[in-house]
């Protein structure tokens, strides 16, 4: 797809906004390992191209193996995810998902078993901005493929 406009150039301000999440979710006790995963995860359910291609790369730039990178839309199958690895899938779908009515408590108590209450916040931060981003790339087309790893780090 040829972009429709530069986003970067155009909405510089209201872009502005969204990368102060970005600053703030990079100083997170979250490892950024797993936020990257969690975009993975939920730029595959939005159909991002985009954020795929560049959350693909990063993920290889930090040593992630292929094969949990090609079964991560089957991680409920695959045994290559850890327990808060898990619990970050679960709690990311959720929110991508929304079908009316809160998360569901399972949901929740099983994240909070691995993450602090500051932890959840800034997850469901991760899970808005990663939504945000897609929705923004899918609406105006992005150049997918140009992505280099760390380009906006």
């Amino acid at each position: 797809m040829i972009p429709r406009i530069k986003v970067n150039e155009t909405g510089k301000q209201a872009m502005g906004a969204l990368y102060g999440v970005g600053r703030y979710l990079s100083k997170s006790t979250i490892e950024q390992s797993l936020l990257h995963l969690i975009y993975f995860r939920v730029s595959q359910i939005n159909g991002c191209a985009f954020c795929l291609d560049m959350h693909a790369k990063d993920l290889r730039a930090e040593g992630e193996s292929e094969q949990r990178l090609y079964l991560l839309d089957a991680w409920r199958e695959a045994p290559f995810y850890s327990g808060k690895e898990r619990a970050a899938l679960a709690w990311a779908e959720a929110l991508t998902r929304i079908n009316g009515g809160l998360v569901p408590d399972e949901l929740y108590d099983e994240a909070r078993q691995h993450f602090s209450e500051l932890e959840m916040v800034d997850l469901t931060m991760g899970v808005i901005a990663i939504n945000s981003y897609n929705r923004i790339n899918i609406a105006f087309g992005a150049p997918v493929g140009t992505y280099e790893p760390g380009q906006f780090a």
